[in-house]
């Protein structure tokens, strides 16, 4: 005996054209649902989710004094962040900024630990130069891996990251260690001269922000208005097409990691010649993950990412309030700022797509 049924399931369908409004919708929503479920894991930790909520997303702002640290920490999210999303939208996905930020601290670090009695203006900016050399250098692994031997960029940026920790520690535990640190695993302090400018008196906010606001500026021009950054997107949007008019991937692989490369590589520098001051284990702090949902929450657009890196900075102050005044562990920061990410893209997948249901049918035979 033999019956047959139909059952009605979702499929996802791609739309012809995706709205303008909510794609501009989509990031706030993110952010009120993200809140909004992260305020049950709250209560369910026995926190106050009126006073973290205030912690993390007021609190940043009630002072110029707190604000200042969410600019200072806007610089090297931005930096990173616009770097990538050149890179994403060509379909390049350069994972491991995070390594290559570090690459770019450890080659700033070199001219004041070789040379730490130098003296002059020129050390500053040579700090910087280097480092952006050194992220481009450390990226540039991941172009040739991925080029000639079509290794996943994906897998090998991201273990190129673990690797850059671990030279990060042989310097500081070796080489590079401060002989009178107390045996901290840290370089010495670098001289006055090696530290980048203050931009705004009585903060630490330094003149890396002007920088990132630039490349925000270069970034918006080259993906709009350049012939190279037209290839890019083409060759993200259309691969045969790409192929067809002429367009090599292998150069898109390459000036996609370099730039990205070269912008880590910058924040890192910035980031040892700013608020640091030296090298240290603590310079790996997350900045190259987190630019990464700064990029998506910013829809890979040069404008929104200066939003979304503003938020995300707020986001890292706030943690860090909430940890002090309303005892949150710093776990559930992360997975605050994981669930916004996740959350975002649940947003965008239905901004693109739209729910179809079709009847399928089945035998079963008995």
């Amino acid at each position: 005996m033999s019956s047959s049924f139909s059952a009605v399931l979702p499929t996802l369908v791609r739309r012809e054209r995706a709205s303008l409004t909510a794609k501009l919708l989509a990031p706030p929503i993110a952010l009120v649902v993200t809140i909004a479920l992260n305020l049950g894991l709250y209560i369910a930790m026995g926190r106050n989710p009126a006073a973290v909520i205030y912690a993390i997303l007021i609190e940043p702002f009630v002072s110029w004094a707190s604000f200042s640290e969410v600019l200072l920490k806007t610089g090297p999210l931005l930096l990173i962040a616009q770097g990538l999303a050149i890179g994403f939208r060509a379909k390049v996905f350069n994972i491991g900024a995070e390594g290559q930020f570090i690459l770019g601290a450890i080659f700033a670090s070199a001219i004041p630990i070789w040379m730490p009695q130098a003296t002059g203006q020129w050390i500053w900016p040579a700090m910087l130069l280097l480092g952006t050399l050194g992220g481009a250098f450390w990226a540039s692994l991941t172009a040739f891996w991925r080029v000639r031997l079509n290794a996943n960029e994906i897998l090998v940026s991201l273990m190129l990251s673990f690797v850059a920790a671990q030279l990060l520690n042989y310097l500081l535990l070796g080489p590079w260690k401060d002989p009178n640190g107390f045996n901290f695993p840290q370089s010495v302090m670098f001289q006055y001269d090696a530290m980048v400018p203050i931009l705004f008196e009585g903060t630490r906010v330094n003149v890396s922000f002007v920088f990132a606001l630039a490349l925000s500026i270069a970034a918006w021009i080259f993906m709009q208005k350049s012939f190279a950054g037209y290839k890019l997107q083409v060759g993200g949007l259309a691969p045969r097409a790409a192929s067809y008019a002429g367009f090599k991937e292998s150069w898109a692989i390459w000036l996609s990691l370099i730039i990205g490369g070269a912008a880590a590589g910058l924040a890192g520098a910035a980031e040892v010649a700013g608020p640091l001051g030296q090298l240290q284990r603590s310079i790996s702090t997350g900045y190259g993950y987190a630019a990464i949902i700064v990029a998506y929450l910013g829809g890979l657009n040069p404008i929104g990412i200066v939003i979304s890196s503003i938020v995300m900075a707020a986001l890292y102050i706030g943690g860090d309030n909430a940890m002090v005044s309303a005892n949150l562990p710093i776990a559930a920061v992360r997975v605050f700022q994981g669930s916004l990410l996740l959350i975002y893209l649940i947003a965008m997948a239905f901004v693109r797509y739209r729910i179809v249901w079709r009847p399928t049918s089945a035998r079963s035979t008995s």
